[in-house]
């Protein structure tokens, strides 16, 4: 596989006025505004996003994320001492162990290994099992009543990104109408416009839908450090696309339908398995069943063997996924339409208005 490594981060990067930060959601989620951008034309759209149909046809396929975000955000105390302590639950980490996790904790100094942090008077209990590279911990949870993800659950809080500074009257608009899967730190924003109406119109007009699942971590939104891509290690995400679901994704491309991914999670999933099937020497198929990790690491130069339309929203500058896009729109068009998005006043981040790229 081989990438443009000569790529500097500095090249991904776009101003973007503070006040463009969109700090709450529109209502009703599919009234958010829309760019379409023709990779083949460089032409840009201004549509609604309940016009998306108006850009797909019988016979496509929609592949979105059904994680769900979970309230990830718990307030506790240190064990022994009494100490307030808190755990910002990142990952699902089952290849560890059972109910191991990911975490940010505060305070990090204080909380080493073999460190109990206790939540809801001992309705549910971390303990640290070690450090990562990058400063967290993994942790291991348990519930007194047995019942791990029910106890976050009701112990924890939705942890919003820190660009937005609104409370949010309902958590779940930062849940997409089809979120199943607990597992994530942050909603697969692209997701957040659909609405149960649109979604049944788009399949009346034979444009169906399947789920896969990655579990997002907070590392996927935090700038890269290094000025070299080359130099980026890309943190890994659990990911599945059951065999269901990887039949239907075939026959449609076998029958001559196009695979919309909705959003950057959907993108890398889809892409991870299909590398996948491509080093098995799988043939004609397209996509494989899978369930684990991928470290997989988009950018410029990598090949798209499965996305055709891609659904995104706006992105943080020198982010892992605005490098994304431009490996799939390319960096110029990309740059342009997020120009184009800053002068018509779109609104940025998990909030805000949506591309599709076709």
């Amino acid at each position: 596989m081989r990438y443009n490594v000569s790529m500097n981060i500095a090249d991904f990067d776009y101003h973007l006025p503070p006040e463009r930060i969109a700090q709450t959601p529109v209502e009703p989620r599919d009234s958010s505004r829309l760019l379409v951008v023709h990779r083949d034309t460089g032409v840009f759209d201004h549509r609604i996003f309940r016009d998306i149909g108006d850009y797909l046809r019988p016979g496509d396929l929609l592949v979105a994320n059904q994680s769900r975000v979970l309230p990830a955000r718990l307030h506790g105390m240190k064990a022994g001492t009494g100490g307030q302590a808190e755990l910002l639950l990142l990952a699902v980490r089952n290849d560890l162990g059972p109910d191991c996790w990911e975490a940010l904790v505060r305070p990090g100094r204080r909380l080493r290994e073999g460190q109990q942090i206790i939540f809801g008077e001992g309705a549910l209990t971390a303990e640290v099992l070690s450090r990562t590279p990058s400063g967290g911990r993994i942790v291991r949870l348990s519930a007194r009543d047995g019942e791990v993800a029910r106890a976050i659950e009701r112990l924890g809080s939705v942890p919003l990104p820190p660009y937005i500074h609104e409370p949010l009257a309902d958590n779940e608009r930062y849940q997409t109408v089809y979120a199943r899967r607990p597992g994530s730190a942050a909603a697969p924003t692209a997701g957040l416009h659909f609405t149960p109406e649109l979604l049944e119109q788009l399949k009346e007009r034979g444009i169906d839908t399947v789920f896969v699942t990655l579990h997002i971590g907070l590392d996927t939104f935090r700038p890269i450090a290094e000025d070299n891509l080359e130099h980026h290690t890309m943190h890994s995400e659990e990911i599945e696309v059951d065999a269901e679901t990887a039949a239907r994704i075939n026959a449609t491309r076998a029958a001559g339908g196009r695979i919309v991914a909705v959003g950057t999670t959907a993108v890398r999933t889809l892409e991870a398995v299909a590398e996948l099937a491509a080093e098995q020497g799988a043939g004609d198929t397209l996509v494989v069943p899978y369930r684990g990790r991928t470290s997989l690491f988009l950018r410029p130069g990598s090949p798209f063997r499965a996305v055709d339309i891609m659904l995104t929203n706006f992105h943080l500058p020198r982010s892992t996924l605005i490098v994304l896009v431009s490996a799939f729109a390319g960096r110029e068009l990309t740059l342009r339409a997020y120009e184009e998005a800053v002068a018509c006043g779109y609104r940025f981040y998990s909030f805000g208005d949506a591309m599709l790229i076709i």
